[in-house]
Parts: C-alpha cells; sequence; structure tokens
C-alpha cells in the first residue's frame, strides 16, 4: 500500500480555499459562505487527477489577528482553534498550496503568512485566485510579481479557470507508483484507529510482548504514526499506531487536537484497520465515520471493544453496549467484533487468529465458473426488475483484483439496475463465496458487441 501526499490548502479567511477544494475533489464537502471563519474543521478527500493520487485538506482561514480581535472569550477560544487546526495543516501536510484572492491583492498578514510559510522548507504553490477575466489577468496579478515567487498560478476556483494548469504542474511533484517494488506477501500492514486514550499505545504493546510505545493515561500522547512490526509463525504484522481522532465537542488541546489527517494517512497504506472502541464510554458518531471511512477505501476492518473488564461483572451494560455497537456498525456487518482488554490481556489471544482470517478472505481469489455459478442463481431466484418495459440482463462476472475481492458483472444496462437488487447481488456473492468477514466490492459494467466499456464503479458493504 502506498502512502499518499498530503497537499494543504492555506490563506486568509475567504480566499475561495473551499471553493478550490470542491473543485478538485469534485464534490461539495466543503461549505462556502462569504462569511470569514465558517470553514472550522478540516476537510479531507483523496483527489485522483491524471492517474495520480494524494489526500487534499481544506482548512480554515489563518487571520494572524482575530484572536486578538474577538470580544468574548468563546470568540476568541474558537479564533484559536481554527488558526492551530491551520497550522497542525501545514506541520502534517507534504505540499502546500497558498490561496490569495485576486481581486484585494496582498496585505500585511498575507505577508506575515508567506513568510511563516517559507520557514518550513516544503514545496509552496502560489494560487491567486477569483481571476475570472483572463483579459484583465496581468492587472491583477502585477501586486504579486513582488513576493518573488518561482511561478504564480492565476485562476477562479468558482468557474473552473486555470484548475488545469495549476494541477498540471502539481501532479509533477507527486511520486510516481513503482511497480517493480512488490509487495511484501508475508506482511499485513493494520492501521490502529481509535479516539484519544482507547488503548492503542498499549493494545500494541500487549501484543508485541514489550513497552515499545509510549504509554500514558493523558489522551493525545501518539503525535505521529508509528510503525511497529512484529513476526509471527513467518508472518510479519505492521502494527501503524495514530494519534487519537477526536469527537468535535472535545476539540481544545492543542499540537494533539483532531489528528484526523495522520490517522487517514495511515490507513490509506494499510490493508487492514483496527478500530478501537472504549467499553467505558461506547461507541460514537467519531468511530463509525472512521469505520465508514475504511469501508470506503476498501479496507479490511475489525472491530475491538477495549477495556471490557471495567463492564465484566455488568451484564447489563454488556448487552447494551454490543447492542449499540451492532446498530452503528450494521452498514459493516461482515466485520468481527472482540471483547479485549489491553490492560489485563483478556481476549488479546484471539486477536492475531481472527487477523490472519479476515486477511486471508481480503486476498482470496476464485474461478469463473463458481463466479457465473451464483450469478445465475440469484437471477433465477430474484430476477431483476424491468427497465423501460426492457429485460435487464445479467450476462458473467469475472474477478478482476483482490484487496479486496473484486468482481465485475457485465449487464445490458447497469446504471438501470437498483441500489436494493445490487445489494442482494452483494449478498449472494458474499454468501456463496464464503466472505463473511471482508468487505468486496462489484462492478457492473455494460456488455456491448464490440467491446467492453463504461458501466459504474459500486462499492460494496
Amino acid at each position: 500500500m502506498n502512502d499518499c501526499l498530503l497537499v494543504a490548502l492555506i490563506g486568509r479567511p475567504n480566499v475561495g480555499k473551499s471553493s478550490l477544494f470542491n473543485r478538485l475533489a469534485r464534490q461539495n464537502k466543503a461549505i462556502i459562505d462569504p462569511t470569514p471563519g465558517v470553514t472550522r474543521d478540516r476537510h479531507y478527500a483523496r483527489v485522483t487527477w491524471d492517474e495520480k493520487t494524494f489526500l487534499l485538506v481544506d482548512t480554515g482561514g489563518i487571520d494572524l489577528d482575530r484572536v486578538a480581535r474577538a470580544e468574548t472569550d468563546n470568540e476568541r477560544r474558537m479564533s484559536a482553534l481554527i488558526r492551530e487546526q491551520s497550522w497542525q495543516a501545514v506541520r502534517d501536510a507534504d505540499i502546500l498550496v497558498l490561496v490569495l484572492d485576486g481581486r484585494q491583492g496582498l496585505n500585511r498578514d498575507d505577508y506575515e503568512l508567506i513568510k511563516l510559510l517559507r520557514k518550513t522548507d516544503k514545496p509552496l504553490f502560489y494560487v491567486i485566485n477569483k481571476i475570472d477575466n483572463p483579459a484583465a489577468e496581468s492587472e491583477f496579478l502585477a501586486p504579486f510579481y513582488e513576493l518573488g515567487a518561482d511561478a504564480l498560478w492565476p485562476m477562479s476556483a468558482a468557474h473552473g479557470l486555470g484548475i488545469n494548469d495549476f494541477m498540471a504542474e502539481l501532479i509533477t511533484r507527486l511520486p510516481e507508483a513503482d511497480p517493480d517494488v512488490p509487495e511484501d506477501e508475508h506482511e499485513i500492514a493494520l492501521a490502529v484507529i481509535g479516539r484519544p486514550n482507547v488503548g492503542k499505545s498499549s493494545l500494541i504493546n500487549r501484543l508485541s510482548g514489550e513497552e515499545r510505545m509510549v504509554v500514558s493515561n493523558i489522551p493525545g500522547t501518539t503525535r505521529d504514526s508509528v510503525d511497529t512490526v512484529l513476526e509471527k509463525r513467518g508472518m510479519k504484522y505492521r502494527f501503524i499506531d495514530t494519534a487519537g481522532i477526536r469527537r468535535k465537542g472535545k476539540v481544545y488541546g492543542k499540537v494533539e487536537k483532531f489528528s484526523v489527517m495522520r490517522a487517514l494517512k495511515a490507513m490509506e497504506r494499510a490493508a487492514m484497520v483496527l478500530v478501537l472502541v472504549d467499553a467505558g464510554e461506547g461507541i460514537t458518531e467519531q468511530d463509525t465515520k472512521v469505520i465508514g471511512y475504511a469501508m470506503e477505501r476498501g479496507r479490511a476492518c475489525l472491530v475491538l471493544v477495549n477495556k471490557w473488564d471495567l463492564i465484566e461483572n455488568d451484564p447489563k451494560r454488556q448487552k447494551w453496549l454490543l447492542a449499540e455497537i451492532e446498530r452503528a456498525t450494521n452498514f459493516i456487518g461482515y466485520a468481527p467484533t472482540l471483547r479485549i482488554s489491553a490492560l489485563n490481556g483478556l481476549g488479546t489471544g484471539k486477536i492475531f487468529p481472527v487477523i490472519n482470517e479476515v486477511y486471508k478472505q481480503f486476498c482470496m481469489t476464485f474461478n469463473t465458473g463458481p463466479l457465473n455459478r451464483i450469478l445465475r442463481a440469484a437471477v433465477e431466484g430474484h430476477s431483476p426488475a424491468l427497465y423501460r418495459g426492457r429485460r435487464l440482463k445479467l450476462y458473467y462476472t469475472t474477478q478482476v483484483s483482490t484487496k479486496p475481492p473484486t468482481f465485475v458483472v457485465y449487464a445490458n444496462y447497469p446504471k438501470a439496475v437498483h441500489f436494493s437488487y445490487f445489494r442482494y447481488l452483494v449478498n449472494q456473492y458474499r454468501t456463496g463465496l464464503g466472505l463473511d468477514k471482508t468487505s468486496l466490492k462489484i462492478i457492473l459494467r455494460e456488455r456491448k458487441r464490440r467491446q467492453m466499456e463504461g458501466g459504474r464503479n459500486i462499492q460494496s458493504g
């Protein structure tokens, strides 16, 4: 699994960072509003451009004087939080994209911000936004030449002008995939994800049998992703320990707060995600978001309910907690759930066997014969609905990749397959192939007489 580079959009409030983010991510994930400070948290998207992929992060505006101007304690605290979140993105990013307002020109804050960004020694792109009149481009750019930048990138993020030229240069900074470096078939990379103080480092120490991580009861001890490689019975396990992901209402630390970026980056280079849930606190919305991201990325998943010893003698609490976890994770019902205690070792002996079982399914391959028998049985048992008065036909299926197992089903009208029928197909393949513990992916593709093309990619749950 390759490690994606992080590209951060930085700039003052209301210069168009969120518009650029949405344009590049090709979806409206960030809220756009002319009010400075609307983008409070960082927003993330996995962007693929010209077959190169990176993680893009949008940030709240860096207003160097906003904290001082705040009139109330709440405004001061929120302003400091927004600014710190943006600087956290600067620290974490591999490439910085500074977005400047081409209409307003430069001000004192811009100069101070540029001075600070240049001290990072990271690649820095200067985007001059809101240039929606190409005829007046030279006039708008004139004040920005005094920055002494190697290149200026005029654009209008709102209208899409100048985006292609900028991206053509940006992707030259991204590494080429190296097909000559084979993945170690005897190593499983696992991202250990969870909220602060849930016991991630303690679990890795328990599994490794030694104090490999700094363990503390102070949330946020682990600030960076750290790899620990363990070897058992000829198999290597690379555990990627990450900083905790906090709930939005609890993001009031300094460097440690809201370290989602590192967790997502760790997930990009992992085959499997171990999600730790605190038995004392229960599962939270933030936990389910992490699990959802793992599902979207097609990662195998294992839910570990840690600190089970805290409720070992409370059957009522146990029943309620397991029911809550089942409800919250019903969209990945295939992911096993284990009850453990990293502190005293309860249940930890089951972790490696379950990891091996899940990973085995994650890597499985199947011949075309069994796949087509499952498809025929599925259609005979439940025919797809008519499409515009015509019969919807599913012809045959084939496996195209693993990690997760990915299958292409050829049809005459793939876009007409209803979501409920697609879910039915997923369940038929899952049951028929015995893939009860891993994610899988089905692609519906149109079959034409002379060529195979088009279609629709759909990620299964």
